[in-house]
């Protein structure tokens, strides 16, 4: 009978091309290295490790259509919260190397769009990040409404909130499956 090491309690998870395990609750610490170096070990969050496995489905895709409270978080400013209804989210199928991004587009009561950007880490040491604006099509400030009515001088149209969201997320694959669940308001039309 062999003896048991501590590696057999280990779940290990390729990111990157480098092997991350999580430590089994019953395993010993990890022994130093020669030189007195702990080795690298990177814990992995378990919570985003679930949200993960589910891609592309998303924790609040239930809550598109419903108008409802929500608090969009955003990093180095001050939250978003609301009363609106979640129009639309867009994960990736997969992400096999442990991060992927987050799209959501919301309508608020008061005739607003907020658009939210959240990027996702399976490590336990990285923090997600959350980035968001709103767009407001009447702008009540007079140092906004004049940037906008300079921004309207130059294009053909006034801005819309679907231009608002294309100067967000730009157009990469994530966006463009965020774009289709609006029935081809996003595409360009030519004669």
């Amino acid at each position: 009978m062999s003896a048991e090491r501590p590696e057999d309690h280990q779940t290990t998870v390729r990111v990157r091309g480098e092997t991350l395990r999580e430590p089994d609750s019953k395993s010993p610490p990890p022994a130093e290295e020669k030189g007195g170096h702990k080795p690298l070990r990177k814990e992995l969050s378990e919570a985003r490790l679930q949200m993960q496995h589910r891609l592309p489905v998303l924790d609040d895709d239930h809550d598109i259509g419903i108008e409802k409270a929500h608090t969009v978080v955003r990093d180095g400013k001050a939250d978003l919260s609301f009363t609106g209804t979640l129009l639309a989210s867009a994960a990736p199928a997969a992400a096999p190397t442990g991060q992927w991004q987050e799209y959501r587009i919301y309508a608020t009561t008061g005739g607003k769009h907020v658009f939210s950007k959240v990027t996702r880490n399976v490590l336990a040491e990285t923090q997600d990040s959350h980035e968001a604006e709103v767009f407001d099509p009447s702008p009540s400030s007079m140092p906004s409404q004049l940037l906008r009515s300079a921004r309207d001088l130059t294009r053909s149209r006034p801005m819309d909130w679907a231009d608002a969201a294309v100067a967000f997320f730009g157009y990469d694959p994530l966006a463009k499956s965020l774009y289709q669940k609006f029935d081809g308001q996003f595409e360009e039309h030519i004669a």
